[in-house]
């Protein structure tokens, strides 16, 4: 494939990506507002991360991982691959069903081992109702993301990053009703997501079905095909995971202190729109590009396809988290602060904001090391790293936090992030030139670096200028975004000045 094509399709994933957490912001905002940080709004977040984190699992993590290099080489070769995904898809729902079922019985044991600070107060039975409610969720998106990696693997990835929209979309309507006539906004919240799970499946059933794909329920058979894909699904669960894991253990952390729950998951949400649009979109094109290229023995046009998709993501990374360290309290204090969220609110939501901006390169070159990994087939190798870095995670979130307080569980993710960037990058040298960046990369990147940090001295001094405006209810809005303007901008020049990327590079990236 050709270099303009990697580019096109990241910018298709991450159009449809923005979008979502675009409309994801919307959402966390009317939360933040209707809730606000307190016994809901913790009780919402712990809830919802449970078949969030299950889904880290049986769904992106282990399937695209495993299913989507074993099916792009069987599309590859036209050695039925629809009959493969068919098996699989059966299969994954037979587990899940079993999986939803035991967590409906087993929800206070699941809330205790993943908020175990609620035990004790109302959060704890507010989590187990919230959780069993929205758990069946997990059973419509996992399987829906397996149709999603089956369309990408054959180069359509439209319908599948458009999924998330219709999460958004429902949420956010069943808020705004659910205030407008009086009602109850957060069970409203929580009986909306099991259905926009159902939206999400049938969205990507039908693009699979409109691209000639016939995947859909068979009798489940064990076939040395599906003990391959869960051989190498297992590790890589928890490959994929590992960030949800650390999460988890934060949020661990953070229930044993008041507030500190929705603090950290605020800050999640605006360290993710990054994350999302430029690094979850870079590995959804990049896997099933690797592994098709490695089956026909491209070892040139993978070294290729792995540099030019680092250039992508880290031009658009770097300078993402300068702005959340140089400007976290004008961005948290407009997007969040108002009803039920306070100004106290906003200090400890940027303080959180400042260390996962300092971890947010590491979470997206995870997303970009990974797929030399698993185009292979090889899972385990990450597995490994993962759990190390599970354990440093868990070592320094814990022990920090009688210092630190809930401060420490964000410190450890982004600890334990730039370890498992480290383990990656010496393990894929086992795989000689084709897993190492090109001098093309390493000449850019450096250039990136460069106007990345200019760009921070620009907004800082813009933002002296403008945090007055953003106290003022009227402007706020439009200071915030006079700084963005600043800040792209600034950046875009100072980039192009010192050739961190070229004229038609930013003239393609535009015009998509």
């Amino acid at each position: 494939m050709k270099p303009v094509r990697m580019l096109s399709s990241i910018l298709t994933v991450g159009g449809w990506t923005l979008m979502s957490r675009i409309l994801g912001f919307v959402r966390d905002v009317l939360i933040a507002n209707f809730l606000g940080p307190g016994a809901a709004m913790d009780a919402f977040v712990a809830a919802f991360r449970l078949p969030n984190m299950f889904r880290r699992f049986f769904a992106e993590g282990a399937f695209n991982a495993a299913f989507v290099p074993m099916f792009s080489k069987r599309l590859e070769a036209g050695n039925d691959a629809d009959g493969f995904g068919s098996l699989a898809f059966s299969g994954l729902a037979l587990v899940l069903m079993a999986l939803t079922g035991l967590a409906m019985v087993f929800m206070p044991a699941l809330v205790w081992a993943t908020a175990e600070g609620f035990v004790g107060d109302p959060r704890f039975d507010m989590t187990v109702d919230y959780g069993r409610i929205v758990f069946p969720y997990i059973l419509f998106i996992s399987l829906a993301a397996l149709l999603s990696g089956a369309l990408n693997a054959a180069g359509r990835f439209a319908a599948a990053a458009a999924a998330p929209v219709v999460l958004n979309i429902m949420l956010v309507t069943a808020m705004g009703v659910a205030w407008y006539i009086g009602g109850e906004v957060v069970r409203a919240l929580v009986w909306t997501i099991p259905f926009a799970g159902v939206a999400q499946l049938a969205l990507v059933w039908i693009a699979a079905r409109r691209a000639g794909m016939n995947i859909g329920v068979v009798r489940p058979r064990w076939t040395p095909e599906m003990a391959q894909l869960v051989r190498i699904a297992i590790p890589a669960a928890l490959a994929g995971g590992v960030m949800q894991i650390n999460l988890l253990v934060g949020q661990q952390v953070a229930s044993n202190y008041d507030k500190a729950v929705s603090w950290l998951y605020s800050a999640d949400r605006l360290y993710q729109l990054p994350l999302g649009v430029v690094g979850i979109a870079v590995g959804i094109v990049l896997l099933p590009d690797l592994s098709r290229r490695l089956k026909a023995q491209d070892d040139v046009g993978a070294r290729e396809a792995l540099s030019r998709a680092g250039e992508i993501s880290l031009a658009l990374t770097i300078p993402s988290a300068v702005a959340l360290v140089v400007i976290p309290i004008p961005l948290v204090s407009v997007l969040f602060e108002r009803g039920a969220f306070g100004v106290d609110d906003t200090a400890a939501t940027a303080l959180a904001v400042t260390i996962y901006g300092l971890g947010l390169p590491a979470f997206v070159l995870q997303k970009l090391l990974q797929p030399i990994f698993f185009a292979r087939e090889d899972t385990r190798t990450p597995f490994h790293y993962a759990v190390v870095a599970m354990v440093i995670n868990a070592v320094l979130a814990i022990g920090l936090s009688y210092y630190m307080g809930w401060v420490a569980a964000a410190i450890a993710t982004t600890v334990a992030g730039w370890v498992m960037v480290g383990l990656l990058a010496l393990g894929a040298r086992q795989f000689g030139a084709v897993a190492r960046f090109d001098r093309r990369f390493w000449s850019r990147m450096w250039r990136i670096v460069l106007a990345s940090s200019l760009m921070g001295c620009v907004l800082w001094a813009a933002g002296l200028t403008l945090n007055p405006f953003i106290l003022i209810p009227g402007l706020r809005w439009l200071a915030l975004l006079l700084l963005i303007v600043v800040g792209v901008g600034s950046y875009f020049m100072l980039g192009r000045l010192l050739g961190a990327f070229s004229k038609g590079e930013l003239r393609t990236a535009f015009r998509r």
